[in-house]
């Protein structure tokens, strides 16, 4: 009966532990490093992991089994429940990728094996924790194994598509911008195809090819984002890129990289395609970096961009622009709001006229151009201006968005959890335009919200620690004809 009882109790906590790890590792990207040491609330490895497994410790180790009992009732009648309630709230939850389905069934297998062994054995209910432990080693054995297949797949289909031209983009900000764009202009005359959402990793450029990327299409455009120095080359060493876009850089990720000098090497990695033949660089980028980093490239691959604008204008309701393309001014109209898009328009358009597409087309494709999805997209709402800049993390495209939304005559809200993967002076710096700006500040999440509030004076202020609590917020505190700006966005475990 004991023997049963152990299991059942062992089982059911080796489980539980086990999703509490695998939600946090799929956030991070499957680092346990990062989960440990970049968490944005580490409290929540207090109570549902370090204070569970102590008391699993001292229940397990000291032999008793009423304190294994104990331990049991505590376990099902109050960390299960609680950590089950943790994960129904989560507004980013578990996924069940190939990566965590392979994870439990590998753990359950040996969950049983060493059910099979403790009912032969004498081990210690302690000795549960080790499938985890294996789990955790094999499923990601596992992956890497199956990665190298795919990647072989992918290269294989690459290099078959001889007609296939590649674009890639990187940069600290704007290259899901850049991409839709850039999109939008060339399918006027291409078959093209491009990476879906914001897809900028060497494991989702993979799995694109594979599954998506058709035999027929003439011009694919991805992406190329990075967490540490080498994440870029291996995007560049797959696609060999014909065409590069490199935007602006500045200090997003900087937690990752240590220094602004990693980040812009890392960027630069994409230059290393061997079929390299034109190349888009922000010249704001370019005083960051050491001359050796493109040396070795023809001169004439090599534009700087946006080149020479003038004549930018920014409303409510349009921008518009005079961008020089082969020593001659052409004017721009478009519903794309926003003057940092007016570089990212710009980067679109100078490779699309690169590519042969005529100015005359090129006019007309950005002034039908379609908003990005939640990069300072306008709506109306119920009398509501709705301005939702919410995949928008850096600073100066927040502070355009703020500047915009003070354009507005009426009361102004903003929803924001602040810049999340920055540094204090530009919270700060952020919190003195919201200060200036708005009525109402509605602070969402803990990680920013001390200081956001100590620079954030005039407005009235509302911090929310869960978003659950938002919709309520909005309709008793907002009216018709309000603006409301919803800047960046974060999950409720940051």
């Amino acid at each position: 009966m004991n023997l049963i009882i152990n299991s059942i109790v062992c089982w059911g906590f080796s489980l539980s532990l086990s999703l509490y790890l695998i939600t946090n590792l799929q956030w991070y990207n499957y680092s346990f490093y990062r989960v440990f040491t970049k968490h944005h609330k580490l409290s929540w490895h207090f109570y549902y992991f370090f204070l569970p497994l102590l008391l699993f410790i001292i229940s397990a180790s000291g032999y008793s089994q009423i304190g294994f009992y104990i331990f049991g009732i505590l376990c099902f009648g109050c960390y299960i429940p609680f950590l089950l309630l943790w994960h129904l709230h989560l507004d980013k939850r578990l996924v069940f990728t190939r990566r965590v389905i392979s994870f439990f069934i590998i753990l359950l297998f040996l969950l049983s094996l060493h059910q099979i062994l403790f009912s032969l054995i004498h081990l210690i209910p302690l000795s549960f924790l080790i499938p985890i432990a294996l789990s955790f080693i094999l499923s990601a054995f596992y992956e890497k194994l199956l990665f190298s297949q795919y990647l072989a797949l992918a290269k294989s289909k690459i290099r078959s598509s001889k007609n296939l031209k590649i674009i890639s983009i990187t940069g600290s900000f704007g290259k899901t911008s850049i991409k839709n764009f850039l999109y939008q202009i060339l399918r006027s005359q291409f078959n093209v195809y491009a990476t879906p959402r914001s897809v900028n990793t060497i494991k989702g450029i993979v799995g694109d090819i594979n599954q998506n990327l058709d035999l027929q299409t003439q011009i694919y455009i991805t992406e190329a984002g990075a967490r540490q120095k080498g994440d870029i080359k291996q995007i560049a060493n797959l696609l060999d890129p014909q065409y590069i876009i490199i935007g602006e850089i500045g200090s997003q990720h900087i937690e990752y990289f240590k220094t602004l000098d990693n980040i812009v090497k890392t960027k630069f990695e994409l230059l290393q395609s061997k079929r390299l033949q034109k190349a888009l660089i922000h010249q704001g980028s370019i005083i960051h970096q050491n001359n050796d980093l493109f040396s070795h490239i023809a001169r004439e691959k090599i534009t700087l961009y946006p080149g020479n604008l003038q004549n930018i204008h920014t409303t409510l309701e349009k921008t518009s622009f005079d961008l020089e393309i082969k020593k001659e001014f052409v004017h721009f109209e478009t519903n794309i709001l926003g003057s940092f898009n007016v570089s990212n328009l710009a980067a679109a358009i100078l490779m699309a006229s690169y590519l042969g597409i005529n100015i005359e087309k090129i006019q007309h494709c950005v002034a039908n151009m379609e908003p990005i999805p939640h990069r300072l997209q306008k709506s109306i709402v119920g009398g509501k201006i709705i301005l939702d800049d919410s995949f928008n993390g850096n600073l100066a495209g927040m502070k355009e968005a703020i500047r915009i939304a003070g354009l507005h005559t009426g009361k102004k809200v903003i929803i924001t959890p602040g810049l999340i993967e920055s540094d204090a002076p530009s919270n700060i710096e952020l919190a003195k335009a919201i200060d200036e700006t708005f009525d109402l500040a509605i602070i969402t999440g803990e990680l920013n919200s001390k200081l956001l509030s100590e620079y954030i004076k005039r407005p009235q202020k509302i911090i929310l620690k869960n978003k659950s609590q938002l919709e309520n917020i909005l309709l008793t505190s907002t009216y018709k004809g309000d603006l409301l700006l919803f800047a960046n966005d974060a999950p409720n475990f940051i």
